[in-house]
């Protein structure tokens, strides 16, 4: 990913890789919530079929938004970035 000397030399911005590694934790956990609400869900699909359904839709919508909402929140920082130089 990066050198550990590219920290103290200026051909290489160092904030470009940190915003792409949190952007990509940020989807895996937000990737392993729905994995888990999907699961619960199956689960929850043994004692009411239209509770699990719903649940199973609600994880599925929720990691679209998290993964939107992220995006958002990391287009704002680099915009106010942009906007304070």
């Amino acid at each position: 990913m990066f050198d550990f000397r590219d920290l103290f030399q200026w051909e290489r911005f160092i904030t470009p890789s940190i915003i792409k590694l949190f952007y990509w934790l940020a989807v895996g956990i937000s990737a392993l919530f729905g994995l888990s609400g999907i699961v619960s869900g199956l689960a929850l699909m043994a004692l009411s079929p239209l509770a699990g359904l719903f649940w199973i839709l609600a994880s599925l919508i929720g990691v679209v938004i998290g993964v939107i909402f992220r995006i958002n929140e990391h287009l704002g920082a680099i915009r106010q970035r942009g906007q304070q130089m």
